[in-house]
């Protein structure tokens, strides 16, 4: 089955829908046979995503840099905790286990991760789906700067077309894996 790299906030948020679509995106991840890999945390909306889909008998694969294993608390009961040296070995590791790729809410880092792969994407380097999952509109200003951003000539339709989103997990995971397929 395939690999879901989900990247997300090491933070649980303010809203507890944030908390519930990870859980349901885990949990569906592994109920489908696929693995998730992720940041490789215990905490937040990471360690929820991560909790839900290996309690549901789910393959997990994290990755953390050394520097990070403290700072942000790495789950030492997944499937496999991948450690690196650095920021750019995770962001790779995780490219090379992934088959694809989501972004749940979270901060800056969420959205570096996202916005590199997109680009990796657009730079031929790799040609895996990836979308946004915009619980409680979440991601919809950033959808819209997107569309502006199509509209003032600086970012082409099937580049914007790339870059899938839902308000459901469910119907993320499906779409992403629509892509797969086909």
């Amino acid at each position: 089955m395939a690999r879901f790299c989900a990247y997300l906030g090491s933070r649980p948020g303010n809203h507890p829908a944030f908390r519930q679509a990870a859980i349901t995106l885990g949990t569906a991840i592994a109920q489908r046979g696929h693995t998730l890999v992720y940041g490789g945390a215990r905490i937040g909306l990471m360690g929820e995503l991560a909790n839900a889909a290996l309690d549901a008998g789910g393959e997990v694969i994290g990755v953390m840099p050394d520097h990070l294993v403290e700072r942000e608390q790495a789950h030492f009961g997944l499937t496999k905790l991948v450690r690196v040296r650095d920021m750019h070995e995770r962001k790779a590791t995780m490219a090379a286990h992934a088959d694809a790729f989501m972004a749940l809410p979270g901060g800056i880092g969420t959205l570096e991760e996202l916005f590199e792969i997109w680009t990796w994407n657009y730079l031929g380097l790799h040609d895996k789906p990836l979308g946004v999952l915009n619980v409680e509109d979440f991601y919809t200003p950033l959808l819209t700067f997107l569309d502006a951003t199509a509209g003032h000539g600086f970012l082409n339709a099937a580049t914007r077309a790339m870059l899938l989103d839902a308000d459901a997990p469910t119907t993320l995971l499906d779409a992403l894996e629509g892509r797969l397929q086909g």
